[in-house]
């Protein structure tokens, strides 16, 4: 089985050797939608999420050419919910549920953070730092898988509360932590 956060030699166009950092506009392409943007180092959109309904329950994490990689659904659960992420080759039917490949829920351990179980059971946390957008991506011995805070200028003037830089870390599949970011935009109401 893949891990979540792979850490195994490169064979994805979805990691690299290198440290990656991204722009991620906290708007879509479509106008008048809800979602998000990426944009790897050379400016190039990278990923997409389109958003047409804020009250839908299920969001698509996209590349460029529009090819589903993720499904995102939001599991409802007495007064907490929950997300859960499918792989995008996985056929997702309203008569029979697929096992999701990561669950995401508010931790138990951590106030305000979130608790990222992949399908081997491995547990990454959602660390937030900033009432608005800032927060890291860590695994369970508290190494830095990715971090997520607002971007700024050379000249350090914040670019504004929907631009922020995300930096992952090399052999990390930085399609899911795009996921991961888009889960934290719907906690937050943004995406």
């Amino acid at each position: 089985m893949a891990r979540v956060f792979p850490q195994a030699g490169v064979s994805s166009p979805y990691m690299s050797t290198e440290r990656e950092t991204f722009t991620v506009w906290m708007k879509s392409l479509v106008y008048q939608t809800n979602g998000l943007t990426v944009y790897n180092s050379n400016g190039e959109i990278t990923y997409r999420v389109e958003n047409y309904d804020k009250s839908s329950n299920e969001v698509h994490i996209m590349d460029l050419h529009g090819n589903i990689l993720f499904t995102i659904r939001k599991k409802k659960l007495w007064f907490f919910g929950s997300w859960y992420v499918y792989r995008e080759c996985e056929t997702l039917s309203s008569t029979e549920e697929v096992k999701p490949f990561v669950k995401i829920k508010r931790s138990c351990v951590r106030d305000g953070d979130w608790e990222v179980r992949d399908e081997t059971n491995e547990v990454f946390w959602i660390l937030r730092f900033d009432p608005k957008f800032a927060f890291q991506i860590i695994d369970v011995h508290g190494n830095i898988i990715a971090k997520v805070k607002p971007k700024q200028s050379s000249n350090g003037v914040i670019l504004g509360e929907d631009v922020l830089t995300l930096e992952v870390k090399p052999r990390i599949d930085h399609s899911l932590v795009v996921t991961l970011v888009t889960v934290y935009g719907l906690i937050k109401g943004i995406v």
